[in-house]
């Protein structure tokens, strides 16, 4: 067993950065895929997406990010930075306590990304599209949101820029998490239940699935919508879209950066998967390394086993939204008409993945495995009693094969270094603690007669054979 003692003198339970050392440019992992990912497809033409057809839907600067394939590093604005300070750099914490619980020869580190207002990642974009969306002179913007962090972040980003925010969130969210509800109110935002009777989408996916406690899909529709309807407004996506893990990728490169000043080399980063995000962000760095042939790392993204897009999925164009009003996209689907059971607790309930980390996935750049609630909210629990954080359900999936992959290293005595992204705090999740807490949670894995309406909705069209 390694001496942790001796090994807290030479690394400390939280390394910081200075605030030098937070990015000044974001990285733009595409640059360094031979294997770009796929371009949009308009949905009724099937050709490439252009800038002009993309800039009705999203702000200028953003769909220039969101081509862009070629510039590795893109500077973060001056005003984006400063903002950036008032809660980065976030800390690389030693998991030492968790090491001795689980009596590991493995040694555990979590990015932590919960010590702002909104508790979790989603900020580190969600004001990176405010400040485009102010810059272009706009009144405001509309999006979705599943569990409320990402709804929560950009009402914050939204206040600080002084524009209106829309937010459409799923259903299920919406009656569970009525605090999370109350902070986006907090900051002027509107929130609506998804589906709803404001938008002609809402009504005929009502009309079609009454009683539906929604999905991001649905809530996706919505926000495209409200967005068209209203002059001087664009639509902003919290997940999937490159743009949003070229934004995020400072939480990879502040972990780098971190790892580098003790000399410590990753053998596994996980990474929880929902749209893609936080994974995108926190592998990013390390993936250009495997992908320029310098390093060699296990990269797994994890997911819920009721949303199994990555592991039951498939490669595939589709489009981005239940009401298919959203361009097509590729990447690993359920189909946009999944919708997950009512007992998934917690975010990570979107039908596809982002087209880069699906495109890595596909090239074997990066591995996926899904995991049961029950089983997350186990590890969930031992966390919070053993390290002092209660984690977001999103994280717990991480924490959950973190603490798989340290058992298995007690078993062979390997002294591998595991790094794992803690997405965010779950003190707005415990309607779910609550269930788990009371034996009341159960588990549910769609079947694969549950997976093939979906399926069977896909867009066939030449090239898209699956």
């Amino acid at each position: 067993m390694v001496n942790k003692v001796s090994e807290k003198t030479k690394i400390p339970y939280k390394i910081y950065l200075d605030e030098q050392e937070i990015p000044s440019a974001w990285y733009n992992l595409r640059a360094d895929m031979k294997n770009k990912p796929a371009p949009l497809l308009n949905p009724g033409t099937l050709q490439p997406m252009t800038a002009e057809e993309l800039k009705g839907v999203f702000c200028d600067e953003l769909v220039a990010q969101e081509l862009d394939d070629v510039n590795a590093y893109i500077p973060i604005p001056e005003e984006i930075q400063s903002f950036y300070k008032m809660y980065r750099p976030s800390p690389l914490v030693r998991a030492y306590c968790l090491e001795e619980k689980l009596q590991t020869p493995a040694r555990i580190y979590y990015k932590f990304e919960g010590n702002n207002t909104s508790g979790s990642h989603k900020l580190n974009s969600a004001i990176a599209q405010a400040y485009y969306a102010k810059k272009q002179g706009l009144k405001g913007v509309t999006t979705e949101t599943g569990a409320g962090q990402w709804g929560t972040a950009l009402s914050m980003a939204c206040s600080y820029f002084g524009l209106d925010c829309l937010v459409y969130m799923v259903k299920v969210s919406y009656e569970q998490k009525p605090f999370r509800r109350e902070v986006m109110r907090t900051y002027r935002a509107t929130v609506t239940p998804s589906p709803s009777t404001t938008t002609e989408i809402g009504r005929k996916i009502l009309a079609e699935h009454p009683g539906t406690t929604g999905s991001l899909g649905c809530a996706i529709s919505e926000a495209v919508e409200a967005e068209a309807t209203r002059e001087g407004y664009r639509y902003v996506l919290g997940s999937v879209l490159n743009q949003v893990l070229l934004h995020q990728t400072v939480i990879g490169l502040e972990t780098k950066t971190a790892l580098d000043k003790y000399n410590i080399v990753p053998d596994i980063i996980i990474g929880c998967a929902g749209g893609g995000s936080n994974l995108g962000g926190l592998i990013s760095p390390f993936a250009g390394e495997i992908l320029r042939g310098e390093k060699k790392y296990r990269i797994i993204a994890v997911e819920p086993a009721s949303c199994p897009s990555f592991t039951r999925g498939v490669f595939a164009y589709d489009f981005c939204d239940t009401g298919k009003v959203c361009p097509l996209a590729k990447m690993y689907t359920l189909g946009s008409g999944f919708i997950p059971s009512a007992n998934h607790a917690g975010g990570l309930r979107y039908h596809g993945m982002s087209p880069v980390l699906s495109q890595l996935y596909h090239d074997g750049i990066i591995e996926a495995t899904s995991v049961e609630q029950t089983a997350v909210f186990q590890a969930a629990v031992e966390f919070a009693r053993v390290e002092g954080i209660l984690p977001a359900p999103e994280s717990s999936h991480a924490i959950r094969v973190a603490i798989d992959e340290a058992l298995k290293c007690k078993e062979t005595g390997e002294e591998k270094t595991i790094v794992f992204g803690l997405t965010g705090t779950g003190y707005f999740d415990m309607v779910a603690y609550e269930k788990y807490n009371n034996g009341e949670m159960s588990d549910y894995i769609p079947t694969d007669e549950d997976l093939k309406p979906g399926f069977d909705a896909i867009p066939r069209f030449p090239g898209n054979e699956f």
